[in-house]
């Protein structure tokens, strides 16, 4: 079988979006009537989608959502979940992660939080924010490990590069003082302009006396709490019924 030279060119120029759409053109009768700008404008913007489409799944993929299907369309908007409709719809925006502003969700345990959470990330990554989330447990236990190994200030520099950093289960376990030190350098390092998202079922008072010591919680609330959109969670659990 020939080989087009026109798509092999296309493919060696690394661009296959614009390789397909000329095979669909050739196959097609019905693009022959269109002009050659039309039909090279209809290849430009096959290839711009597939990168576009690229770029989304990197980013989704280096996100590594714990709620891999939480998509905004799901969200369950109903009276019982005291959601206010007209601010998330303003948070899928994305304004205020350009702003370098916060989000707070907070509420009893199957409430949805970490959907909802991970809802709004796939949102930002969709318009082409950097994304990671991380459980609050587990990066506490790898803060510990990389303080003992000499890998802190890599890991440090890993999360402070995502433009929004979703810390999920706020408060579930105990923080000690290497663990309140370690947060308050993850935090400090996204001041100014990283956003942060917080999921806790603490709420957002109890806080300063989950985190202890006095001076270090004042240090990392006052960091991201006076800048916050805030969002309560309310109803039965919901954690068998699908969407959040």
């Amino acid at each position: 079988m020939l080989t087009n030279p026109t798509r092999a060119a296309l493919v060696t120029l690394r661009l296959p979006g614009m390789a397909q759409a000329y095979d669909e053109q050739l196959d097609s009768p019905s693009y022959q009537s269109m002009s050659f700008d039309d039909r090279l404008g209809l290849m430009v913007d096959a290839e711009l989608a597939r990168r576009e489409n690229s770029r989304v799944a990197r980013l989704l993929k280096s996100a590594k959502l714990k709620a891999a299907n939480a998509v905004p369309e799901d969200i369950d908007f109903s009276a019982k979940r005291s959601i206010d409709k007209r601010q998330v719809m303003d948070l899928l925006t994305c304004q205020w992660i350009e702003r370098g502003q916060h989000v707070v969700i907070t509420g009893p345990t199957g409430t949805g939080k970490t959907w909802l959470g991970c809802a709004l990330g796939r949102e930002a990554a969709r318009k082409g924010f950097s994304v990671s989330y991380q459980r609050m447990p587990r990066l506490m236990e790898d803060m510990e490990v990389a303080h003992a190994d000499g890998s802190l200030p890599a890991l440090r520099t890993k999360l402070a590069k995502a433009k929004l950093l979703i810390l999920d289960d706020w408060g579930v376990s105990p923080i000690d003082a290497r663990g309140r030190q370690n947060l308050l350098e993850v935090i400090d390092d996204r001041v100014p302009g990283g956003s942060v998202l917080v999921t806790s079922q603490l709420p957002v008072g109890t806080w300063h006396d989950y985190l202890g010591e006095p001076t270090v919680a004042d240090a990392i609330l006052d960091r991201f709490l006076h800048n916050k959109h805030a969002i309560e969670l309310r109803g039965d659990s919901m954690r068998k019924n699908g969407p959040r």
